[in-house]
């Protein structure tokens, strides 16, 4: 009997822990509607009823307060005694512009993912973009027609970048290069970093237009425009000629095997001479293990499935893909949060 019960707790004990990967869901989507809500804004002079916010947001109220209460369960929020709310250190990282603000990432992840993680399945069956099948394209046209959504898009990878890009100019020594180009480097959140740690450098900053002028306010605001020249174009068709280093962060996996040496090869080709090549990535480990890190590897994996049909990648396929467009991968460095330096040279 005694071990009867000793299973059946254990089993119930599973049994929770796998309701809580399957709804947890519930999450995002507060977090993004409090974001969509501008409810970090609103609280950031102080504590304010429901009943007030509602009135601003034009919202329903007893909704409201049902959506604010939820959000006190993951510390995005606090009810006082009174019955107001106030925001909490992390729900304040939904503000607009705050330091180190995640809305733009969350409103990207609750409006512009959701559906398309929503057909994982599809994905899974085919191989192929669940964005393709909702929207007839798996690639970033979408932005290029919608420029509400192109800026959602830049600012939430700028907030990304900025997680990890100290990390990279601390991993790798940038202060002997003279001219780096970065490549769909968007608003160029990570240019702007390695410039401020390598005075003696200049930047190109190379992405479609729509980015490009976003990058301008972006340089413009971090005091950097007069070190860096801006260029838009399409990396598929050229990269352009002149820097002694083109980096790459979280652009290969956005694409195939095949388009990714498209993107490779015009590098290789725009490099002259003691040029390098270095891409910031994700690399899978071999074996996967539960945890945190490794969570986050394949949340982004099963991302680019749905998104673009695309994959991360471990560094014998990193290795492979290079060497298929003519580069030899001199190093491996590991810069945080699961990203990698990858630094690679143009074989003879």
């Amino acid at each position: 009997m005694g071990e009867n019960r000793t299973g059946n707790s254990e089993s119930v004990s599973l049994a929770h822990r796998l309701l809580e990967c399957v709804t947890n869901s519930w999450m995002a989507q507060a977090t993004y509607v409090a974001a969509e809500l501008r409810i970090a804004d609103l609280l950031a002079e102080g504590p304010r009823t429901s009943e007030d916010l509602a009135a601003v947001t034009g919202t329903h109220a007893r909704s409201l307060r049902r959506l604010l209460r939820a959000l006190t369960t993951i510390e995005i929020c606090r009810e006082r005694e009174d019955g107001s709310f106030e925001i909490t250190p992390m729900g304040s990282l939904l503000g607009t512009g705050v330091p180190g603000s995640l809305r733009s990432w969350t409103i990207w992840w609750g409006a512009h993912l959701w559906q398309v993680w929503g057909n994982l399945l599809y994905s899974v069956k085919t191989g192929e973009s669940a964005r393709k099948l909702l929207t007839g394209t798996d690639c970033f046209e979408h932005l290029e027609e919608d420029p509400e959504a192109a800026a959602v898009f830049n600012h939430a990878l700028v907030e990304l970048t900025r997680l990890t890009s100290e990390s990279v100019v601390r991993t790798y020594d940038f202060s002997g290069l003279k001219r780096i180009m970065d490549v769909g480097g968007g608003y160029g959140e990570l240019l702007i970093s390695i410039l401020r740690a390598s005075p003696e450098t200049s930047g190109v900053l190379f992405d479609l237009p729509h980015a490009i002028e976003g990058g301008k306010r972006h340089f413009e605001k971090a005091g950097l425009t007069s070190r860096c020249e801006f260029l838009g174009g399409d990396f598929f068709e050229s990269v352009p000629s002149g820097a002694d280093a083109y980096i790459l962060k979280s652009i290969i996996h956005d694409w195939d095997d095949e388009k990714s040496k498209v993107i490779l090869k015009n590098c290789r080709h725009a490099m002259a001479e003691g040029g390098r090549l270095l891409l910031v990535e994700r690399v899978i480990p071999d074996r996967l293990e539960v945890s945190a890190a490794h969570q986050g590897v394949v949340r982004s994996d099963l991302t680019m499935l749905v998104a673009h049909a695309a994959q991360e990648r471990t560094e014998a396929e990193f290795r492979d893909l290079l060497s298929s467009a003519r580069f030899r991968v001199t190093r491996i460095l590991p810069a945080g949060m699961t990203f990698s330096v990858i630094e690679a040279f143009p074989l003879e």
